[in-house]
């Protein structure tokens, strides 16, 4: 059953959209399923059981492509990864299911870019930077806090584990836990468990998850 703890006065932190936004802790559980090479889909459950995002994988022109999904089917984020690289990197677009080339480099559909904080690394940590388009639209502009340069959010993986905490500054957004098993590994089907604290947008902690658990991939 889920534990509501509801909060008012929180600073919203909405990425994908407000609509994903909740002013209470919300416990979700993400099942993945391998379905062939570079090919996995992931399924988001309330605590009811019921589907709430859909993700599919592929490739597209020789990128990892991710198509997030609402139960009805309508996409609501497309990201590309880039993994042949030292430094992993993905770049998220909102809505669009099949950009062109000419439009993935329009500001005005990027929404984050995800990399890892250092290319050797062993813990699973990387850096995401909102797009300008998305800060000027959503009139954060000015963050006196915040670095030039520095991210706009900090995800902190672990040594031993798929699991992390996602962070804005010294603020905890979201606990993600990786449920293995060697089980499950073999069936190729995984599992995990996330907490997302109030008034944060948990489509986008699911869209961090997914590029944690792709980049450790072989």
């Amino acid at each position: 059953m889920e534990i509501r703890e509801w909060e008012y006065g929180v600073p919203q932190v909405s990425v994908i959209g407000d609509g994903y936004c909740f002013p209470y802790c919300k416990e979700l559980v993400v099942k993945k399923k391998i379905k062939g090479l570079s090919n996995a889909q992931f399924e988001v459950f309330d605590p009811c059981g019921n589907v709430i995002l859909h993700v599919e994988g592929g490739v597209w022109n020789f990128r990892m492509k991710r198509v997030f999904r609402e139960p009805s089917g309508f996409p609501i984020l497309t990201m590309y990864g880039k993994t042949i690289t030292l430094w992993h990197k993905w770049r998220a677009y909102i809505n669009e299911e099949s950009p062109s080339s000419e439009r993935m480099n329009d500001n005005n559909n990027l929404l984050f870019t995800v990399k890892q904080s250092h290319p050797l690394q062993i813990k699973k940590d990387l850096n995401v930077y909102l797009s300008d388009h998305h800060i000027l639209s959503n009139g954060n502009m000015n963050n006196p806090t915040k670095k030039i340069g520095a991210p706009d959010f900090n995800v902190i993986g672990s040594y031993t584990s798929l699991s992390f905490k996602v962070y804005k500054g010294h603020r905890i957004l979201a606990e993600v836990k990786h449920n293995f098993t060697l089980e499950s590994f073999y069936k190729g089907k995984e599992r995990y468990t996330i907490k997302v604290y109030p008034e944060v947008d948990y489509a986008f902690i699911i869209a961090l998850l997914v590029i944690i658990d792709e980049n450790d991939t072989p």
